[in-house]
């Protein structure tokens, strides 16, 4: 049996906001907008202020935000909603704002702690979301998840619920063209990440297929052009699109290997989540490649062009999709942990704290081949020598 879930709602393209006002009145009179610094300098923020005001809602702002979502910021992300008696939240932002504001909705109901909800499926009649990306990578406009970091703990936790869902997402690529390269890069990994995590999962469906496979085909298609050419209308909605679609897989399939180990080195060392993402990606689907060969084989296939693919064994087509992976973070210039200024004494010194949150995640248990505890802490070392 296949259970597929998407937002109640979404809506793409160029002033995809201001047509769906009537929509977003529906929701309520007042709303807390969480976002970010940088997004409020760029003058988006004001615009959606006013734009909301001219149909009779009033907004309360909220970004104060890090580069990285915690609970302590989710405890004051709360207190804002209710002490202004705010009806709904608007997402608006990349990954962080976006988390931050899922949270918000649930925490403003609900007593507790984040770590209470760990393996738990959160239920409940939350706060409306609108979610506006404003990056294409986390795609978690379209998941029932969200990523905050515990600081007891230095530990991210991943939380689920399919309440988690907005009842909007609203996709317009004219604002991610103000994306700076280094954030080009980052969310378009991560995207990348997602789409070949959930096809290779062993939750992965033929619905997710369809998905994954036309975002792998989008984000190598046109990841590099967007950073060289940040105003390349067309590349900026495939990739927009791209995210969307590697969102709703991970969403109904899962994350693998990657995502596992890369949370606890953005949780302890304070990288980029695409960054840590796209540092391991490589190395650990090399590991896991005889595990989904004809997996990886379909997503070679779908990166070359006539007949030559199908005159290949998966086995070839695996490797040309891993040789074309590595030909992408050279060309992105990714670096290793070693280049991004990571320790390697303080690194090994935290290996084993990692597998143990990487595997508290279950994570890399969704992988088809099976990983243990020793094999997280190989590739860890590997990485680290790189």
């Amino acid at each position: 049996m296949i259970s597929f879930t998407l937002p109640k709602k979404t809506v793409i393209g160029e002033g995809a906001f201001e047509s769906s006002l009537n929509e977003i009145k529906s929701f309520g009179k007042k709303a807390l907008i969480v976002t970010g610094k940088v997004i409020t300098k760029t003058g988006l923020v004001s615009k959606t202020e006013e734009a909301l005001k001219s149909c009779g809602i009033e907004c309360v702002v909220f970004n104060d935000l890090p580069s990285e979502p915690t609970d302590l910021m989710v405890k004051e992300g709360v207190k804002v909603f209710t002490e202004n008696n705010c009806d709904f939240i608007i997402g608006f932002g990349g990954g962080t704002p976006l988390d931050t504001a899922k949270a918000i909705s649930v925490f403003s109901k609900v007593q507790g702690e984040l770590t209470d909800f760990i393996g738990k499926e959160i239920e409940g009649n939350f706060s409306p979301l609108v979610l506006i990306p404003t990056t294409a990578g986390t795609g978690s406009e379209a998941t029932k998840f969200f990523v905050i970091t515990d600081t007891k703990t230095q530990a991210k936790l991943l939380l689920k619920g399919e309440c988690l869902l907005p009842q909007l997402a609203i996709l317009d690529f004219n604002y991610t063209i103000s994306s700076p390269a280094s954030i080009t890069i980052s969310t378009g990994m991560d995207a990348l990440t997602h789409a070949v995590e959930a096809f290779t999962s062993k939750k992965a469906n033929p619905l997710v297929d369809l998905y994954c496979v036309d975002a792998v085909k989008r984000i190598f298609a046109n990841l590099e052009n967007a950073v060289e050419n940040p105003f390349d209308k067309e590349a900026r909605e495939n990739l927009l699109i791209a995210s969307y679609e590697a969102g709703v897989s991970i969403n109904n399939s899962s994350v693998t290997l990657v995502h596992g180990m890369s949370r606890p080195i953005g949780a302890l060392f304070h990288v980029p989540h695409g960054i840590s993402n796209a540092m391991l990606l490589v190395e650990c689907l090399k590991f896991a490649l005889d595990g989904a060969q004809k997996e990886f084989a379909v997503l070679g296939r779908a990166l070359c062009s006539g007949e030559w693919g199908l005159q290949k064994s998966d086995k070839e087509m695996s490797e040309y999709f891993l040789q074309k992976l590595e030909e992408l973070t050279r060309a992105l210039k990714i670096p290793t942990l070693k280049e991004y200024g990571i320790d390697e004494q303080e690194f090994v010194l935290k290996i084993e704290k990692m597998a143990d949150d990487a595997l508290i995640s279950q994570s890399p248990q969704n992988t088809k081949k099976q990983i243990t505890k020793d094999d997280i802490i190989f590739l860890y070392k590997k990485l680290i020598q790189k």
